[in-house]
């Protein structure tokens, strides 16, 4: 894990003005999805940061019905820190939006595509983009020929589940299959891509600014849940241990893509780099994690933005005339 902790930045307040220009805040977290857990551990986290920097939040754990959230709402701006279903695929934005309420992070267009992964990479194969060979799967009778057509081994993924869940790596059509039913459990739509073989990177955007890159390790098959949020032994490798024309080359990658779906403000981008040096483009995250373990708060930090200011940041692009 790394040595990295949020309260290493001088600390952070907002100036009066700004503060005043927020108005309250609520802080979403919880949800309904598979990823609740996370998402109350992100949004406590943002909450003490929002607190801790003058801000005048509080939190809102959602769940039910999310039109219940605009009813008489006794906030100004929303911060979301949903992660998954019903919080990061464009509905609450879509609710928030015509209840003409700020929310942070991206719109609802660019929420929904990102969080399938199966139409965000056709977006980044139309617009030329690398990213792995892929194929939908839509029925188990379908691995043979997959594994005839694609270059094993293969990752297997739910097109619209975060944080890994439900992600398998296989290398027979057995094997596929029986991945296939597991995430066909999860989501009626399953994608089959070829596994890069390499290191995996990350890199976070903030307000059209890549921030510095964090390359990943992990004794696990690869960056699964458990590496991802439970694990202590993960590597987070910050400078990424590229060359400095190879890490702009990814950064440059990362904004290209976020632009591509159309997000805005925050986000993060996964990358793979094979044995011949070639980024591919894994997944756009639209509100990624923000626990103790989470990478774009480590890589602000590196930029010398304290978790406090890192937050306030987001909220600011929620004031009228920020992202005009």
């Amino acid at each position: 894990m790394s040595d990295m902790q949020h309260s290493a930045v001088p600390a952070y307040r907002a100036e009066p003005d700004v503060v005043r220009a927020l108005g309250r805040v609520a802080v979403f977290m919880g949800g309904d999805s598979a990823e609740r857990e996370v998402s109350l551990k992100s949004g406590k986290a943002v909450l003490a940061a929002l607190v801790s920097a003058g801000v005048d939040a509080f939190a809102i754990d959602v769940q039910g019905c999310l039109l219940k959230t605009v009813e008489n709402p006794e906030f100004d701006r929303v911060f979301i820190a949903l992660h998954g279903r019903g919080g990061e695929d464009g509905i609450l934005q879509a609710i928030l939006s015509q209840a003409g309420i700020p929310y942070t992070g991206s719109e609802v267009m660019a929420s929904s595509l990102a969080m399938d992964k199966l139409r965000t990479k056709y977006v980044f194969a139309g617009c030329g983009l690398p990213t792995p060979k892929f194929k939908t799967m839509s029925a188990a009778d379908e691995a043979e020929q997959i594994v005839q057509e694609l270059r094993s081994p293969l990752s297997v993924k739910p097109s619209r589940e975060g944080s890994s869940i439900g992600i398998r790596k296989v290398y027979t059509a057995v094997e596929l299959a029986e991945a296939f039913e597991a995430a066909a459990a999860l989501d009626s739509s399953v994608l089959v891509e070829e596994w890069i073989e390499g290191p995996e990177f990350t890199v976070s955007l903030l307000q059209d600014r890549a921030l510095p890159a964090i390359g990943l390790s992990t004794d696990h098959v690869f960056y699964d849940y458990d590496a991802k949020y439970l694990a202590d032994d993960t590597r987070y490798r910050i400078p990424c241990g590229l060359a400095p024309e190879d890490e702009a080359r990814l950064q440059n990658l990362a904004l290209e893509a976020f632009r591509v779906v159309g997000c805005r403000t925050w986000g993060r981008v996964d990358i793979m780099q094979d044995a011949e040096g070639e980024f591919w483009l894994l997944e756009v995250n639209t509100v990624p994690g923000m626990t103790d373990h989470s990478l774009v708060p480590m890589s602000a930090k590196a930029a010398g933005i304290s978790f406090e200011e890192l937050v306030v940041r987001i909220l600011l692009d929620t004031l009228e005339g920020a992202n005009a």
